[in-house]
């Protein structure tokens, strides 16, 4: 472990000589890589010096442990510091786990209302609202490409871009059946229902980023209409983007944001391009039998990764488990998603410190 540190520590030297040069601000997006790499390895690097400075003192401690004027002073000094260097150890092993390269990327957020009819698309509308404030407080953003409106205001889809610094790592944990059990407004008997919604996320990708023909692409050009439009019935400005239309590969993206039909059609191409590489990328695990499940079901009632019961103003993350599973419902539908989203990291931070722990005892058993 000591010498991938040394080798993240000179990184971060680096990294900070050059955000020093002014000729770098010349160069735009490699001075964003540069900070974003910059916040990445600050974490590390505090509590690489906060060592070597416990480090020091540890030693002067136990130099006094020889004074019998100062030996139950120092003891405690020497107790209190190898407890917390063993505390940042522990942290720094958490800080070398593998982490997502797609983390840094921005998010192609999709929401489909699933079983449950109207009341569906009602709560994916609630989603949209929920997820809405959580990109807020995160210092992100989001925005709507398109949607389609459902009965009673609900939407039965709902395609959105989310921006800003580790949006994916903001939002990987979301995709997957999210059910709701709640009383719907047009029940008059009272009687609780279940519906469901499926949440796909994906790392946004560029064109040039995975391999896509355009000769394969039809673009068509239409008139803005419906939810999501901005300048709507104002200019032929939505562009629908079909991959192999008529074959069992077919990709729709519809994206009719903007008033500009140019800006439509880049953006279209991102989603049908992050759309294509989830494609790939999913059969690429299937092939490999990896363990990583399909992120969105088929919106059975009896497939879910999280439920919102309103009866009893409580989330439940069907991931996690005891009490660390449950959390108040009135929090989270407002954008309080953090907590559920840090829950879910620290469980799996854990799992991996696990595996690993596992291959080292294997190693060395294979060793012997």
């Amino acid at each position: 472990m000591s010498g991938r540190l040394e080798e993240l520590a000179a990184e971060f030297s680096m990294v900070e000589l050059a955000l020093g040069d002014p000729a770098m601000l010349a160069e735009p997006r490699e001075y964003a890589r540069l900070t974003r790499r910059h916040r990445e390895l600050t974490p590390l690097v505090t509590l690489l010096r906060e060592r070597d400075s416990l480090t020091t003192d540890l030693a002067g401690a136990r130099e006094l442990l020889s004074d019998p004027d100062m030996r139950e002073l120092a003891a405690g000094e020497v107790e209190s510091i190898t407890a917390r260097l063993a505390g940042i150890e522990t942290d720094l092993e958490v800080l070398l786990l593998p982490t997502d390269p797609d983390d840094n990327k921005h998010v192609i957020l999709e929401l489909r209302a699933g079983a449950g009819g109207a009341e569906a698309g009602l709560f994916a509308t609630d989603l949209l609202r929920m997820y809405t404030r959580y990109a807020e407080g995160a210092s992100l953003k989001l925005n709507v490409l398109d949607a389609s409106e459902s009965d009673l205001g609900g939407a039965s889809k709902v395609v959105a871009e989310i921006t800003g610094d580790f949006a994916y790592r903001a939002f990987k944990w979301e995709r997957g059946v999210h059910r709701v059990q709640r009383v719907p407004a047009t029940e008059s008997a009272g009687r609780i229902h279940t519906s469901t919604v499926t949440v796909a996320v994906l790392p946004e990708v560029q064109q040039d980023e995975v391999h896509l023909d355009l000769s394969e692409v039809r673009i068509d050009v239409y008139r803005s209409q419906g939810a999501g439009g901005q300048g709507v019935n104002t200019t032929d400005s939505a562009v629908r983007a079909v991959y192999r239309a008529g074959t069992p590969d077919e990709i729709m993206v519809v994206c009719q944001d903007g008033r500009s039909q140019i800006k439509n059609r880049e953006k279209a191409l991102i989603v049908l391009a992050s759309r294509l590489a989830e494609r790939e990328r999913a059969a690429r695990d299937e092939r490999e039998r990896s363990e990583r499940a399909s992120q969105v079901g088929s919106g059975d009632r009896s497939e879910k990764i999280r439920t919102y019961n309103y009866a009893q103003n409580r989330v439940t993350d069907h991931r996690l488990e005891g009490d660390t599973k449950n959390f108040a419902l009135d929090s989270v539908i407002e954008g309080q998603v953090a907590p559920v989203v840090a829950a879910l990291a620290r469980a799996e931070r854990e799992r991996q410190l696990v595996e690993m722990g596992q291959q080292q005892q294997d190693g060395q058993y294979g060793a012997a």
